[in-house]
């Protein structure tokens, strides 16, 4: 499918087949696009939590305030981060490199998010949202619909995954086959409304 098609039809799909699977291979072709997303340095930490098991999503669907999607969707992936990746054998993240180079990132990679929570927790965020549009892309592109969710209580999901507690939750993302169709969209905003030429005018 077309970068364009996809970004044009993908909709938040609330109504899945319950009984439709993905396969093995789709799951891994879908992951494998999920962690071309961009991170900082390269640090690569979402952690993507899969959940196929039936008593999980179920409990997820609780968690979630009884959203049917969650548990009848083929897929439901839980986003997730490690705010502390920078400091967990972080030559790995540049294992490919010039020796001089992943050297020379790796001290400012420390030193840039040591003792920064905040940071590590935005640049957490930054990330899972940007693998969560590249997961919703790629799903339409190989024919799956998807929803993104944030409506959840995220003790009792963190609690059910067994979260880390150097670890922060993002969005899930729910995968499948439509049983039925989004509303048509409510309402787009101009690019009048949404761009900013060079900088806000002191009226903003």
């Amino acid at each position: 499918m077309d970068t364009f098609d996809a970004i044009y039809g993908r909709r938040s799909i609330k109504h899945y087949h319950p009984e439709h699977e993905l396969t093995d291979e789709e799951i891994t072709k879908l992951m494998q696009a999920a962690i071309q997303s961009p991170t900082s340095f390269n640090i690569q930490h979402w952690r993507f939590v899969l959940v196929r098991d039936k008593e999980t999503r179920q409990q997820l669907k609780a968690a979630a305030y009884n959203q049917a999607q969650v548990a009848d969707a083929s897929l439901l992936i839980v986003l997730t981060a490690d705010m502390h990746a920078y400091k967990k054998e972080p030559e790995r993240y540049w294992k490919d490199s010039p020796p001089e180079v992943g050297k020379k990132l790796v001290g400012m990679l420390v030193g840039l998010y040591d003792n920064q929570p905040q940071l590590q927790r935005d640049e957490a965020m930054r990330s899972m949202g940007i693998a969560a549009q590249t997961i919703m892309l790629a799903a339409k592109s190989m024919g799956y619909d998807t929803g993104a969710l944030v409506g959840y209580d995220p003790d009792k999901v963190a609690e059910i995954i067994n979260l880390p507690e150097d670890h922060v939750l993002g969005m899930m993302i729910v995968v499948g086959q439509a049983t039925q169709g989004a509303w048509g969209k409510p309402g787009q905003l101009s690019l009048d409304d949404v761009i900013v030429h060079d900088k806000f005018s002191p009226e903003s």
